[in-house]
């Protein structure tokens, strides 16, 4: 092949010859534009409302986006989701009538706003999962094939048990744990000292609180044996010394991990617990985005010396969809994201992703960098989600109480 400069190339492209040169596909890029979103609350279990957010095209065409859970842990209600509708309506304006494709506009434009809290962080994120979903079956490829292509073609998952176990005694979470295995999950997940009292409780209420979680979590480990991976998550409910203590009575059932004893943001006592502890640690799912988790920053390290722990397992929760690209840039910290965007999930894989020896990677979800809410369970309950309708962006309560 003969030498040729940049000039003559450039001259080249000019000619009829150099437009062969031009990528045949460009001339078959997508026409299609984002017409409309709807709110589709599904009820997951009797704890549990998710929220989707769909997109619309004038093609037909439909992505799906998930804005669950910026009002804590209990069960979303009808003024949950109208204000999580009057987030989107706001965000569904910088998409109203572009490509689905034009997904870095839509960051660049709407990042700010994103960054002011949990919900405007979590609306946000599930218009942008949207926009992949979209762009995906627009191009008809897999979405993954957006971010530099799949690395793998399976990936484990768990069974987060917490929620569906009732009663929540060790006899409960035992029965849980074995339902998880007879449905073929290797790998399980609760969160057994959920309810724990707040802080300033008697100590004699805390210590209760404290030996039930380590029982509940002892009979998961009797109920399925030593070849079933179990991970609790404390929901940030300790503070440095308990966090220590507990872990420490839990190494002999070898947990795959111990999750977020205390909160993220609180980076300081989570070294100092990463320090006390023999267990994996997991966390992060309340932070926005890869660059605000600590663990993550500057390859795992912290400015001015001093090693950040790097968990086994750090959390990407709720990152953004972006957050699969961003999070290339973090190899030190061992980051693999299975699923931080709804659209770039495999086929197949469960709603939550784990696999062994990565990071976490987990369903679609941005956290702001708050502490998370948390209140006692509503009485106003969203019911189960109906049957989706055309509409130019309304929250479909149909069916709630």
């Amino acid at each position: 092949m003969l030498p040729t400069t940049r000039r003559a190339f450039l001259a080249a492209c000019g000619t009829a010859a150099g437009l062969a040169l031009a990528p045949r596909w460009l001339e078959a890029a997508p026409t299609l534009r984002v017409t409309g979103f709807d709110l589709l609350p599904v009820r997951a279990s009797e704890r549990t409302v998710w929220l989707i957010v769909r997109l619309r095209t004038d093609t037909g065409l439909t992505g799906l986006g998930e804005a669950s859970d910026a009002f804590g842990f209990a069960n979303a209600t009808r003024e949950d989701a109208a204000r999580m509708e009057a987030e989107l309506r706001g965000l569904f304006e910088l998409v109203k009538g572009r490509s689905p494709l034009d997904v870095e506009s839509y960051r660049q434009r709407g990042l700010a706003l994103a960054s002011k809290g949990l919900v405007q962080a979590t609306a946000f994120s599930a218009i942008e999962q949207a926009l992949w979903d979209l762009s995906g079956k627009a191009l008809d490829v897999p979405a993954s094939a957006l971010f530099g292509g799949a690395v793998r073609d399976r990936l484990s998952v768990y069974a987060n048990v917490n929620r569906a176990t009732n009663p929540r005694t060790p006899d409960g979470f035992a029965a849980s744990a074995r339902a998880a295995v007879r449905d073929g999950f290797r790998a399980l997940k609760a969160a057994p000292w959920d309810g724990f009292p707040p802080a300033g409780s008697p100590a004699a209420r805390i210590e209760a609180a404290v030996h039930a979680g380590v029982l509940a979590t002892r009979a998961m480990r009797e109920a399925v044996g030593s070849g079933v991976e179990i991970m609790v998550d404390c929901h940030s409910f300790f503070d440095v010394d308990l966090a220590a203590r507990v872990a420490k009575e839990l190494e002999p059932l070898k947990l795959a991990w111990y999750e977020e004893p205390v909160a993220p943001q609180r980076l300081e006592e989570t070294i100092a617990i990463r320090k006390r502890i023999v267990q994996p640690m997991a966390g992060g799912e309340v932070l926005f985005a890869p660059r605000a988790h600590p663990h993550c920053r500057n390859g795992g390290r912290r400015r001015g010396g001093g090693g950040a722990p790097q968990p086994e397992r750090t959390g990407v929760h709720r990152g953004h969809g972006a957050g699969v690209r961003r999070a290339a840039e973090f190899p030190a910290a061992r980051i693999s994201v299975g699923r931080s965007a709804l659209a770039a999930r495999p086929a197949g894989a469960g709603r939550t992703v784990r696999r062994r020896g990565d990071c976490r990677a987990v369903a679609p979800r941005v956290r702001s960098g708050t502490e998370r809410p948390r209140r006692p369970r509503p009485r106003d309950l969203i019911g189960t989600a109906p049957r989706p309708r055309p509409s130019t962006g309304a929250c479909k309560l149909g069916g709630c109480p």
